[in-house]
């Protein structure tokens, strides 16, 4: 684990980084569509204003990049910070999630900071289909042929607001004396979606702040082999109750028994309520999940 003292208007805030091989395994029904751990490069989301969210690059033990976005202006009043992240393809996915690793300060543990200091971020998102759309509209998203505050006022009249963010626990000067990182997790989902993809955007209004991973991901049903049915992956519907109806293919040198076999995909990615079945045909028997020919007097 290491750490990067950082000062911004007399306040001192430490971005602690977590190893994070021993995070990379995430569940077979969910994918990634960003995570930000895993890029290599500088990220090079759009912060504005430019004094504002800064992005710190660390690595970690095995000297690979680690990069964090933190932001600590809690001794300025009328503190409107954005940060924009690239263009996230959602892969037809009408819901993602979306998940927040970060450290927050806690204001009573800064003197001076308690009437300016906030303990909250918002999150916003804007949907699109691409950076082509935003050029027919006229919306460069550089904001070429814009003043910084048109290109601003423009991006912030766009975005819809996903949730206001609050830390489960913050940090005090005490804990960065005992080298402690109180890291939070927080997951919100998103949808329904109905574009190819879609902007995310952190708007700090005077916390102290160090956002040390982005992940992004929708769930689906993975590929599976149930009552000699083959169920592929599925993606969910949009709604958090809805569940798709998938008809499954029997295997090879099998047949369904009554009616076609059926299976449920519900938004958490998880297959439910099974319907029917096949069975294999005569002169094959069921080996492992599948129809072999049958060995009579064996």
């Amino acid at each position: 684990m290491q750490s990067r003292w950082w000062r911004s208007c007399g306040v001192r805030l430490v971005a602690w980084t977590w190893v994070w091989s021993l995070a990379w395994c995430i569940p077979a029904n969910e994918v990634n569509l960003l995570d930000s751990r895993s890029v290599m490069v500088d990220l090079g989301w759009v912060a504005y204003p430019k004094n504002g969210w800064e992005e710190i690059g660390e690595v970690d033990e095995d000297y690979a990049p680690i990069h964090t976005y933190q932001v600590c202006r809690v001794m300025e009043q009328n503190q409107n910070n954005w940060l924009h992240t690239n263009w996230i393809l959602t892969e037809g996915a009408q819901r993602v999630f979306i998940e927040l690793k970060f450290t927050l300060r806690d204001c009573n543990s800064l003197p001076g900071g308690v009437g300016t200091c906030k303990e909250t971020f918002n999150m916003y998102y804007y949907e699109t289909n691409g950076d082509e759309e935003e050029m027919e509209e006229g919306e460069m998203r550089d904001g070429t042929g814009m003043t910084e505050e048109e290109d601003r006022l423009m991006k912030e009249s766009r975005y819809i607001k996903i949730d206001t963010i609050a830390a489960d626990e913050s940090f005090t000067e005490l804990d960065l004396g005992d080298r402690v990182m109180k890291l939070n997790t927080e997951v919100r989902d998103l949808g329904p979606l109905t574009r190819k993809g879609f902007y995310l955007a952190f708007q700090d209004l005077g916390a102290c702040i160090a956002l040390v991973s982005v992940r992004v991901f929708y769930k689906r049903c993975p590929f599976l082999v149930k009552s000699l049915a083959e169920f592929p992956d599925t993606i969910p519907g949009s709604e958090a109750s809805q569940l798709v109806e998938v008809v499954g293919r029997c295997v090879n040198n099998s047949l369904p028994l009554y009616e076609p076999p059926r299976m449920h995909c519900s938004t958490e990615g998880e297959w439910l309520v099974p319907i029917g079945k096949c069975v294999c045909q005569p002169g094959f028997e069921e080996i492992s999940g599948s129809c072999q020919v049958a060995h009579l007097g064996v």
